[in-house]
């Protein structure tokens, strides 16, 4: 889904109606700042206050219920931990572009996912159905049962046979970390019935797909990746239905694990440049994984059919050889910066996987991970091409 339009199915935030008749691209610079011409700003204010003053003692206890429900009626803030109106600005901005009517940020994609466990371990509903591959430290997470969650891991096709009585979540990441797979994420959510679909997209960010039009119920991002497109800002942002996202707030309410106001600042400028960033390093990566499923040395190249900035590829030379021989490549975890970012995700992302599951979800010790930026392809394939050629076995 690559149309600068939502799709008729989909449920704008309230944030959204201004900008409804705009192209998704003049959106992603426009959400988010609505007010501020109102305001005299150009650009948005940070609101670093930790607490606020109020004479209204009565009006600010029945508040507090509210927020204690996970209602955030979108007034003056009470406390930092509560709400805060430049993180406000983003949830509002990242609702809009993925379609839906509510987003809940967190400060970390982790901590977002944890608060998706939490809600539904509260609601009785302690079940998952995992489909693999994801994120390593997600897996990891399921997989411990330390929220107090049990899981199942099936293929996409089994999701329907997994379910219990008990399952509160189907999560899947399409593509997938690391391997790039994709999942035919509205078959999936049909199959799901009315447990919700929980669809990790940072990978494609919602440039190239948005789950909720697909029938997804909620969409994780790692803000950290994309979204701040810079690396040098962390955050997680959940997008789903306003019911959803107060028993997210609930557990936001009573966990602490808040989004911090400079980074939802830096977050909403992120998204502002994102369309232009993420067709970008798309172009350059669909370029080098063409060059590379001709490289003597990589024997094999996972790209989505969907496109994006991220590119797999199992090599016949050493991967942790090749790593270390990049100049111009970052070695480094994670993805989605403005310069590109190599790693070997069994040694890194994905080592806390046992091996095991490791093999299960199509992760070889050959695997190379690459996150492409704004560089010049031809840079970039000098230096891919160099490191392939020294790194022997």
């Amino acid at each position: 889904m690559t149309t600068d339009a939502l799709t008729p199915h989909s449920s704008p935030s309230p944030s959204s109606t201004s900008h409804s008749s705009h192209a998704w691209t003049t959106r992603a610079v426009h959400a988010g700042r609505d007010d501020l011409a109102a305001l005299g700003l150009h650009t948005p204010p940070i609101d670093l206050s930790t607490t606020y003053p109020s004479h209204d003692v009565l009006g600010e206890a029945a508040r507090l219920d509210e927020f204690a429900a996970g209602h955030d009626d979108g007034g003056p803030p009470v406390y930092g931990r509560v709400a805060n109106p430049t993180v406000r600005r983003f949830e509002d901005a990242l609702a809009e572009l993925e379609g839906a009517e509510a987003a809940v940020a967190f400060a970390s994609g982790m901590a977002a996912l944890s608060a998706c466990l939490l809600a539904q371990v509260a609601a009785g509903k302690p079940h998952v159905v995992g489909v693999r591959p994801l994120y390593g430290t997600t897996d990891h997470l399921l997989d411990s049962g330390l929220l107090g969650t049990s899981v199942t891991w099936v293929s996409p096709e089994e999701a329907t046979s997994a379910i219990t009585d008990k399952t509160g979540l189907v999560i899947v990441e399409s593509p997938a970390n690391p391997t790039l797979g994709e999942t035919d994420l509205r078959a999936l959510a049909e199959a799901c019935g009315p447990v919700p679909l929980l669809v990790d997209n940072t990978f494609a960010t919602p440039v190239l797909q948005r789950p909720l039009t697909l029938g997804a119920g909620l969409v994780l991002h790692s803000a950290t990746k994309f979204l701040g497109g810079h690396g040098d800002v962390m955050g997680g942002v959940i997008a789903c239905s306003e019911e959803l996202a107060r028993s997210l707030r609930q557990v936001r309410f009573v966990t602490g694990a808040v989004l911090h106001p400079m980074a939802g600042y830096e977050l909403l400028r992120g998204l502002a440049t994102l369309p232009v960033r993420v067709r970008a390093a798309s172009a350059t990566a669909a370029e080098l994984a063409r060059r590379l499923a001709d490289h003597p040395r990589v024997d094999r190249v996972h790209y989505p059919r969907l496109g994006g900035a991220m590119v797999a590829f199992e090599t016949s030379a050493d991967p942790v050889a090749l790593i270390s021989s990049v100049r111009l490549i970052t070695p480094a975890v994670s993805l989605g910066s403005v310069d590109s970012l190599i790693q070997h995700p069994a040694s890194l992302t994905h080592r806390i996987m046992d091996e095991v599951s490791r093999k299960e979800a199509g992760i070889s010790p050959d695997l190379v991970r690459l996150s492409v930026g704004l560089e010049d392809v031809e840079d970039l394939w000098a230096d891919l091409d160099g490191a392939l050629t020294q790194a022997l076995r």
